[in-house]
């Protein structure tokens, strides 16, 4: 069964990638939204083609070209920063204040236990725009919206501000699953390529409890 789609035309689709599925496969393997690819294909001879990626612990928008054409102009567009981005986040204890900017650069660092994303001043820029939606007893949600794309950017800045994201293994705690969704996209074509997606099954109860509605 393939995700919902929240956008189609001509030129692109927007899915609903579910937590806990990679976009590709990768070196090992396994299930990944390219195995839908041909069921996306819609009559044509080929593609959809990715236009972005999202960790696969990560769930929401995933924005895939239809064409060639369409294909570079996204990737110009991301690479130039132009594609607004939002994300929910649920993390544990929250900020101190209500909003804020993480400008905190990131570097990768690989050691025999394997490699993660750190703050270092020797990294790459990653900047972060962040805000309180709303609190809950012990834990708070975070609408961020990112201006640069790094790998794990989310997920380290919200370990840096004290408050990492529940089930984040890597920067957190072990525990539930990753507690992350690309809530909403524009990609500035003409017409603009936009969508929304629905919180996941296991991020409800506690965006509830934080005063979110949707």
């Amino acid at each position: 069964m393939t995700p919902a789609i929240l956008f189609q035309d001509a030129r692109a689709l927007v899915l609903d990638k579910p937590a806990g599925l990679k976009v590709h496969p990768g070196p090992r393997g396994g299930s990944s939204v390219e195995d839908w690819f041909p069921a996306l294909r819609f009559g044509r001879r080929d593609g959809p083609w990715l236009a972005h990626r999202l960790d696969a612990d990560t769930s929401g928008c995933l924005v895939l070209a239809r064409t060639k054409t369409a294909l570079r102009m996204m990737q110009a567009a991301f690479a130039a920063g132009a594609v607004r981005k939002t994300y929910w986040a649920i993390v544990r204890g929250g900020p101190d204040a209500e909003s804020g900017t993480v400008t905190a650069k990131l570097l990768k660092r690989t050691a025999r236990t394997g490699w993660r994303m750190v703050v270092d001043p020797a990294g790459q820029d990653a900047i972060t725009e962040w805000r309180v939606g709303g609190r809950g007893p012990s834990a708070a949600w975070l609408i961020l919206s990112p201006h640069t794309g790094r790998t794990h950017q989310l997920r380290v800045h919200c370990a840096h501000l004290g408050c990492p994201i529940i089930g984040d293994a890597v920067y957190g705690a072990a525990g539930p699953k990753l507690h992350l969704m690309s809530r909403a996209i524009t990609v500035p074509l003409d017409p603009p390529v936009t969508a929304v997606a629905p919180p996941p099954p296991h991020m409800q109860a506690a965006l509830r409890a934080c005063g979110a509605r949707w």
